[in-house]
């Protein structure tokens, strides 16, 4: 374990770019929209942008273990994952893929010892891509070299909370009430994580269903620039939870 290098963000910076310029021409093309098992949609995007990253990751970690949505939701999680592996979500917000909106990304982190160690969240739409480097977070847009940014303190007065569009307005307000946020703001996607780690909102509170490789890659982006994910009572959020296939509880990401 320990002559392995797992500053390894901006490789994956890389690879989930590389995939976001083969998904992107399907965005908005009238693709094709299967059903997966659970009745989510899944397209061709997501399978081309798949099968790409693990070709990718295969060829620059021999033998570490992947985990990946399409393919666990084919073929089901394993049993059990070792102490070192990818977690992979090829298109991330596909409904709002599906439906024109550019708030979908491409997400690959890796775990050590049940925490995200390095990660990488491209947005194909923007040609934004937010990354774990050297302890920091970097973000590069396409062409540019990337640059450090940061979580910001908290706004007195003016904190945005990033929610989901099919969020209800009672629930809004309980949060509100809850986390003391000002604003809140409709975006999908890990995208959200994103725009806490760069400073543009302050909190994202998820009381409903995620899966591991839903939120990991954003969740490591967001702790290298100063933020947290920690579940709602304060606790260390973790991954491999293979006994639970690999399913999320509630947890609250944060700014500074």
């Amino acid at each position: 374990m320990s002559s392995f290098n797992t500053d390894v963000g901006a490789l994956l910076a890389d690879i989930v770019e590389e995939a976001g310029r083969l998904v992107l021409p399907l965005w908005k093309s009238g693709l094709e929209v299967f059903s997966k098992a659970d009745e989510s949609p899944v397209t061709e995007a997501d399978r081309r942008g798949e099968a790409l990253i693990l070709q990718r990751l295969e060829t620059h970690f021999p033998g570490v273990h992947v985990i990946s949505e399409e393919d666990a939701s084919e073929f089901g999680t394993p049993d059990a994952v070792g102490e070192r592996f990818f977690l992979v979500d090829p298109v991330d917000g596909t409904k709002a893929f599906v439906r024109g909106d550019p708030n979908f990304t491409v997400n690959i982190a890796l775990i050590e010892h049940r925490r995200p160690v390095a990660g990488a969240v491209c947005a194909p739409a923007s040609g934004e891509t937010w990354y774990t480097e050297a302890g920091q977070t970097m973000k590069r847009l396409v062409g540019e070299a990337g640059r450090p940014v940061q979580a910001r303190a908290w706004p007195q007065g003016k904190a945005v909370a990033l929610v989901s569009h099919t969020m209800k307005e009672e629930t809004i307000k309980a949060l509100a009430d809850k986390y003391g946020f000002d604003t809140p703001s409709a975006m999908d996607s890990s995208i959200k994580f994103c725009r806490l780690a760069e400073g543009s909102a302050d909190v994202y509170p998820r009381h409903g269903p995620t899966m591991e490789w839903d939120i990991a890659a954003g969740h490591a982006v967001l702790e290298a620039a100063g933020g947290s994910v920690l579940t709602p009572e304060g606790e260390a959020f973790v991954y491999g939870k293979a006994d639970e296939k690999f399913r999320n509880g509630w947890f609250v990401a944060r700014g500074k």
